[in-house]
């Protein structure tokens, strides 16, 4: 058998003994009741955690030893089931003693009562809350791993298109710089015509006078 689904599986036992151990010594008369309570959900949840651990790995072993491993993982789920219906009849149990004690202590029972029923409600709302977000961060692990991907190349296509910007702006720049020397030749051979027409002009003139 797989060391590490042993180990797994040996902690998972040890863990639900001491489930077991707090949910007995949460007596309702007890006043160590409320944290007995809140440490066996604490370790329920570190149960959770060791049987996804512990089906993740067997589902990296061959298919006879990933059946059987599974099959050990079916089981250990359903007692942590068990426990945790047990855990919350005791919840449920404590809950109902504090309300009633404050119901026979305090003038304002219905007020405590209500604030008792809708802390209780808020619990196992975030209770379910933290239920559901785990599943998302599961679910969406694979899909960050391949956005990141996605990205890594876009940041190389981006390089790549940076680089073609920049050659286009260099010849660009040197097209630029042709034009401007053909404006300056075209302007100095203008100048040199009309010298050439102006010279002409004043021989022709010249000429002219004498003949």
């Amino acid at each position: 058998m797989s060391i590490p689904f042993e180990r797994y599986e040996e902690e998972f036992r040890e863990v639900t003994q001491q489930v077991k151990k707090c949910l007995d010594e949460s007596d309702v008369e007890s006043t160590n009741t409320s944290s007995s309570l809140s440490m066996a959900f604490n370790l329920l949840t570190q149960c959770d955690d060791l049987v996804k651990q512990m089906s993740v790995e067997a589902r990296s072993h061959s298919k006879e030893k990933k059946d059987e491993f599974l099959k050990q993982v079916r089981v250990c789920k359903a007692q942590l089931d068990n426990l945790r219906d047990d855990a919350k009849a005791c919840q449920t149990q404590w809950d109902r003693s504090q309300l009633m004690k404050n119901q026979t202590s305090t003038k304002n029972s219905n007020a405590h009562r209500e604030r008792l029923l809708q802390t209780n409600a808020s619990l196992k709302s975030q209770n379910e809350t933290l239920d559901r977000a785990k599943r998302v961060m599961a679910e969406t692990e694979e899909t960050a791993l391949e956005i990141t991907s996605e990205l890594g190349r876009n940041r190389e296509t981006i390089s790549s298109a940076h680089s073609r910007v920049r050659d286009v702006s260099g010849l660009t720049n040197q097209a630029r710089r042709i034009v401007q020397n053909m404006g300056r030749r075209e302007v100095q051979q203008k100048l040199a015509i009309y010298a050439v027409c102006f010279v002409l002009l004043i021989v022709l003139i010249m000429m002219i006078g004498w003949l």
